[in-house]
């Protein structure tokens, strides 16, 4: 019987979980987890290098989990678990920070954004060794990636082949895995910008748990253009381009039969068709985040944990004998 292969992923904890997180994540892990090995985690340490709210914090560390949970990841099938539970990340992520250039995380993009955002840390100068050890700890041979991630997936390609070179080959060279459509859920508001929690409008992002009215409603506000036709034309028609992506993943319907059916519908009858195939395509999930419970959330987690923390062990053996550790 041939292996399957390993891969892993990781989503920060953070409020207002929205449909790009499922999209762009969520969906594609429950998918995988029928041909791959899955390790996933929340990537608890991450999240620290910007100002947060301990409170909300802890708060928002369990949400995460039940989300990943409600969008259909099975703890029985995949490796899921808090990142800070498992210690060995960081202590990987120092071992590789010690072959990784400074001017080479200088110009990470992410760092550029963030530090003009948040103030410069060494946490946040470093994220991208933390990301490179979550990625190599389990020697995974591939890795779900939206486009904002690419620069880090090759950063963390690049130090896999660097520490190889320099010591021992120790680490597979993890491939990038990328959804052919809805990698990146852009804004309601600017279908220019990736959709995001910190956007101060509500409008511009669907949450899991939004109810059909507030889906509606948001999509019906949602930013288009002046024309009335439907066609998918990210040049011209961003807004609508970004729709279409979206009534297509929760519909099950190609984008083309949409455009055949509503290129002269106008925009009114159309947003209406995709808020209700969105609403119905996250009804099963929104009724699974309101039965599990945080105590629920926080036992399956620690079970995860556990058995991460051998399989951890078991994997820095050698790569602590490769660098003349243990």
């Amino acid at each position: 019987m041939t292996e399957r292969k390993r891969v892993f992923s990781g989503v920060q904890p953070t409020g207002n979980v929205h449909i790009g997180n499922y999209i762009g994540a969520f969906r594609n892990w429950v998918s995988m987890q029928e041909d791959f090995d899955c390790i996933y985690n929340v990537v608890d340490l991450h999240a620290m290098t910007t100002p947060y709210d301990p409170a909300a914090f802890r708060s928002e560390r369990i949400n995460m989990a039940r989300s990943v949970l409600a969008s259909g990841v099975d703890a029985e099938r995949s490796l899921l678990y808090f990142q800070s539970d498992v210690p060995h990340h960081a202590e990987l992520a120092w071992i590789l920070s010690t072959i990784t250039g400074i001017g080479q995380l200088e110009r990470m993009t992410q760092y550029k954004e963030k530090s003009d955002r948040a103030g410069q840390n060494l946490g946040l100068l470093s994220y991208p060794v933390l990301m490179a050890a979550d990625i190599l700890l389990y020697k995974v041979h591939a890795v779900p990636v939206g486009d904002d991630q690419t620069q880090h997936l090759e950063l963390t390609r690049d130090v896999a082949e660097r520490f190889n070179h320099r010591f021992t080959e120790v680490f597979p060279i993890p491939e990038r895995i990328t959804p052919e459509i809805g990698a990146r859920v852009m804004s309601l508001q600017d279908p220019f910008s990736k959709m995001s929690k910190s956007d101060p409008n509500e409008k511009s992002r669907i949450l899991l748990d939004d109810a059909p009215e507030a889906i509606l409603k948001k999509v019906k506000s949602a930013v288009t253009d002046s024309d009335r036709y439907v066609r998918y034309d990210w040049e011209e028609k961003a807004g609508i381009s970004n729709l279409l992506e979206l009534f297509s993943i929760f519909s099950g319907r190609s984008i083309e039969s949409l455009v055949e059916e509503y290129h002269e519908a106008g925009y009114g009858a159309f947003k209406i068709a995709a808020a209700e195939a969105i609403a119905e395509g996250l009804a099963p999930v929104r009724e699974r985040m309101g039965s599990i419970e945080d105590g629920d959330v926080m036992k399956i987690m620690a079970a995860g944990a556990e058995v991460a923390r051998e399989k951890a062990e078991q994997e820095m053996i050698s790569i602590r004998a490769a660098v003349g550790l243990g």
